[in-house]
Order: structure tokens, then C-alpha cells, then sequence
């Protein structure tokens, strides 16, 4: 199962992560949100660093990254957005561009 992000531990388990971390900002009642989960909680399982952030319980992380369509999965390395994709991805495309960060 992947991490929940809040903004309670977004500093220390994303912008302060040794490792690159994949953020999937989502909603509830988000289809393609939802479509996008499976692929997510396997990359957990596979010991990848990534989580959910749930934009109607965190709308002011969801502003301060600008995100206006979900699901954005965004990729932080060192602090930083390094990466961004809008819509739902494949989790071996994920994998890819999470390992091209490491």
C-alpha cells in the first residue's frame, strides 16, 4: 500500500527523501484517479518511494505545486519537481522514469 502524503509529512517523507519520490495527487471520486491506484501501490510493493496526496483533504500542497488537473503524479528529487505527468500512466513507465533518477 502506498504512503499517504499530508501536509503534516510532506517535508520530511518527499522534499527531504535521500531518494527520488513519486506523488500522486488524486481525489476520492476521480475515475482515473482511481484507475491509477493499482499501478501505484504495486510500485510501493516493489520498494519504489511513492505515495498519495489527496487534493480535496490537502488543497493548499495541491496549490503550491499548481496542480490543476488529476491525476498529476509528480516526481521529487532533492527538494525539487523533477519530473510532472498529467493523466494516468503504466506502472512500468513510472518505474522507468523513477529509476532514471536515481
Amino acid at each position: 500500500m502506498a504512503k499517504k502524503f499530508t501536509a503534516q509529512n510532506f517535508e520530511t517523507e518527499v522534499l527531504q527523501a535521500k531518494e527520488p519520490v513519486l506523488v500522486d495527487f488524486w481525489a476520492e471520486w476521480c475515475m482515473p484517479c482511481r484507475m491509477q491506484g493499482p499501478a501505484i501501490d504495486k510500485l510501493s510493493a516493489e520498494g519504489y518511494q511513492v505515495g498519495k496526496l489527496n487534493v480535496d483533504e490537502e488543497n493548499a500542497l495541491a496549490a503550491q505545486y499548481h496542480v490543476m488537473n488529476i491525476p498529476t503524479l509528480i516526481i521529487f528529487k532533492d527538494g525539487k519537481e523533477v519530473d510532472r505527468m498529467v493523466g494516468t500512466q503504466s506502472k512500468e513507465a513510472l518505474a522507468k522514469k523513477l529509476d532514471g533518477f536515481r
